[in-house]
């Protein structure tokens, strides 16, 4: 580095040919500590200290500001969504209460109905014993109730092995009494003799059917010689064939005058047997053992088979609805009709007399016997006995 020499303009002598003032007055002053530089030195170390840390201080409240916005910024949204949510929650409790209380009235109205429905059932509900001891019971009064009504035993019959078998799956000891009160009862209902009511119709509809067919009493085609004389009668006829055979063997073995003549006496044979026939025929002796069989007209006879019928018919009705006593008179009737007014030696009237006599004697009441022990078991085991 050059010295600079300087001129003073008003003496105009030369700087640098004399020396400077302030070098005689820096050597005329006097002389520094030696702790001043040290000092100096510290202070300026301490500025930059302080300078430092006023820096980080200042670094620290910038970022301490930033971190208070944003905390702000984020409190004011979180209060924002607070108050909303707090809105939200308010009309949320608002529809609970709403809701709770309709609840409220519908768990105190379905309380209400439970109430009700349990004081029902307790009045209504029994244990299962006494449900199977009540059910049998009803069923065996059904059944005796239709056994009166048909007269038939079936009715109970049926009621009686229902019964068993119920009792047979539902296996309670105590009702095994009421078990062997209904096998011994149904033992007893089956040993007695049942009407068979459909055999007896139909045999009284084939005496129907065969009504019209009955030859009357006084009926001019009932052949009423005895049987030796239609014996008789018979033999007769076949001598008479054999003699004819005979004669016109004979006849043709005479030659034509003889034909001629055995044919001539027999067509006069014929035509006298005819004319005897007719003659007998206008005149007939007929014993008669009721008088009133003999006022019937001819054409009353019709009216007569007619009313037969209608008691027969009667009797059938009467026995599909259990009326036997009705049927008895009726086929009593019918019988007095066939014995008055018909031929009795007829087969006809024969056969049908003894269906009638069939009926009468199988169409009677028969008594069904009361289920009794089953009843009076059934009484025991719902007392608790």
């Amino acid at each position: 580095m050059s010295e600079q020499i300087s001129t003073d303009p008003s003496t105009g002598a030369d700087a640098g040919a004399t020396p400077a003032p302030t070098a005689v007055a820096a050597s005329a002053a006097p002389a520094m500590p030696a702790w001043m530089p040290w000092l100096l030195a510290l202070s300026t170390a301490a500025a930059a200290v302080g300078v430092a840390l006023a820096w980080q201080s200042l670094s620290r409240q910038q970022s301490l500001e930033q971190e208070l916005v944003r905390r702000q910024e984020a409190s004011q949204a979180q209060a924002t969504e607070a108050r909303l949510a707090a809105k939200q929650s308010a009309e949320l409790v608002r529809d609970t209460a709403a809701k709770v209380s309709l609840l409220d009235a519908r768990v105190a109205e379905v309380a209400l109905q439970r109430g009700q429905l349990e004081d029902l059932i307790q009045s209504m509900s029994r244990s299962r014993d006494e449900n199977v001891v009540g059910d049998i019971e009803a069923a065996l009064r059904v059944a005796m109730q239709q056994s009166q009504i048909t007269g038939s035993a079936e009715p109970l019959v049926a009621a009686l092995k229902q019964s068993d078998e119920r009792l047979l799956r539902y296996k309670q000891p105590r009702l095994e009494g009421v078990r062997r009160a209904v096998a011994r009862d149904l033992d007893r209902v089956k040993a007695i003799s049942v009407v068979d009511v459909s055999s007896l119709t139909i045999k009284l509809d084939e005496a129907v059917r065969i009504a019209d067919e009955l030859p009357l009493a006084a009926s001019p085609d009932v052949a009423v010689r005895p049987r030796d004389e239609r014996a008789a009668d018979a033999a007769r006829e076949r001598e008479r064939a054999a003699r004819l055979q005979r004669e016109a063997a004979a006849a043709a073995a005479d030659g034509k005058l003889a034909l001629w003549w055995w044919q001539a006496s027999q067509q006069l044979s014929d035509w006298t047997r005819i004319v005897w026939g007719e003659a007998r025929g206008l005149l007939r002796v007929t014993r008669i053992d009721h008088p009133e069989a003999a006022l019937i007209a001819p054409d009353q006879s019709f009216f007569l088979r007619e009313n037969l019928k209608l008691r027969l018919l009667n009797a059938r009705l009467a026995l599909l609805s259990r009326q036997f006593d009705t049927a008895q008179a009726d086929l009593r009737e019918g019988q007095d009709m066939l014995a008055h007014y018909f031929d009795v030696r007829s087969r006809k009237v024969v056969g049908i007399t003894e269906l009638l006599r069939q009926v009468a004697g199988q169409a009677r009441q028969v008594a069904v016997p009361r289920p009794d022990d089953t009843l009076a078991a059934l009484a025991a085991a719902a007392a608790g006995r």
